[in-house]
């Protein structure tokens, strides 16, 4: 084995005789780290390569061992880093605070070197397994996100066909909201599972009348009742589930036209009872809405489009969002050339 192929050790202790000990005891099976005391200790574990298991003295001081496990174990970047206490503390209620601490095993002091090795060799074959197992679940999950994203947007595909909008809008739309979301401090995923969400936001038409959908003039009051219920059908067609992205895409549909002074509909939801999700579609929807042209009507200029929507803040739209929208006008402009529909 070569000597990059080696997993590392970090060897903690206060004593140099102690860590030269150890240090002769592992160096033909591993590549050794050592510190003197605790500080250093963390200094090394926080590094660009940290180790890939602990062999801590308790007793040293300033900082104890303890104290340096209890902070590997409250860190996220180290907390699976399995500890070893090596120690001449043998009383039973030192090894179980060491256990309580995150430790998992305890050798005593003086060491017996077959005993070092095959407890190293053992906790780090597990370490491994463990590491192994996470790599295939995080795989695993993101063949089962991108499958899920693959129907989200073939759904949002088929309703294309069923509807005089684009490709074009549905993509402005959609990176509006991320932008916007963004902005007022949503998580980076939480955006982009909006990102991937709000193009199923009218895949309710799919139910709609084509004498409906594609009326070049205005519908009537029964034909408006209609066109209404896209969005309960388009909340029926994606249904419940557990999982965030089929979650945010049904809040999407069934929330990007409630108002927030509680005009809209399907439920006439009034304020911040309303989804952040809903409202962050609804603000992005009419402005691509208004920005675009459809057979029915030319694209509004832009600081028209603008205007409605600064008219629209507290009565069809949340204040902070329009607010946001304000602040993210820039980027959103840039994303709507980047997207013309002539692209």
């Amino acid at each position: 084995m070569t000597s990059h192929e080696k997993q590392t050790v970090l060897i903690v202790d206060d004593v140099p005789q102690n860590l030269d000990l150890l240090y002769e005891v592992l160096k033909d099976r591993y590549r050794v780290k050592a510190a003197m005391n605790g500080t250093k200790a963390v200094e090394i574990l926080f590094s660009s390569e940290p180790p890939d298991i602990v062999l801590l003295d308790v007793m040293m001081p300033e900082m104890d061992g303890y104290e340096v496990c209890r902070r590997i174990k409250a860190d996220l970047r180290s907390m699976k880093i399995p500890v070893i206490f090596v120690t001449a503390m043998g009383e039973e209620q030192d090894e179980t605070y060491g256990f309580e601490l995150g430790a998992v095993d305890y050798i005593t002091k003086p060491i017996n070197p077959a005993i070092v090795l095959a407890r190293v060799k053992t906790q780090l074959a597990l370490y491994n397994q463990s590491q192994h197992l996470e790599e295939l679940v995080q795989e695993r999950t993101k063949v089962i996100y991108a499958t899920r994203q693959d129907i989200v947007r073939s759904l949002g595909i088929a309703a294309r066909y069923k509807d005089n909008e684009t490709g074009a809008h549905i993509k402005r739309m959609s990176i509006f909201c991320q932008i916007i979301a963004k902005n007022i401090g949503m998580k980076d995923s939480e955006g982009n599972i909006l990102l991937n969400a709000a193009p199923m936001h009218d895949i309710g038409k799919i139910g709609i009348p084509d004498s409906i959908l594609t009326k070049p003039g205005k519908l009537d009051k029964a034909e408006w009742e209609i066109m209404k219920t896209h969005t309960t059908i388009g909340g029926a067609i994606l249904g419940e589930h557990d999982y965030d992205l089929m979650k945010v895409a049904n809040r999407v549909v069934l929330n990007h036209h409630e108002r927030w002074d509680g005009s809209g509909y399907p439920a006439g939801l009034r304020g911040e009872d309303i989804p952040i999700e809903g409202r962050i579609s609804a603000i992005a929807d009419v402005f691509d809405a208004l920005t675009s042209k459809r057979p029915y009507k030319e694209a509004w200029p832009v600081d028209k489009a603008c205007d409605y929507i600064w008219k629209g803040r507290g009565s069809h739209f949340d204040p902070r969002l329009v607010d946001a929208f304000k602040d993210s006008l820039d980027k959103i402009l840039i994303i709507k050339e980047q997207y013309s529909e002539d692209d």
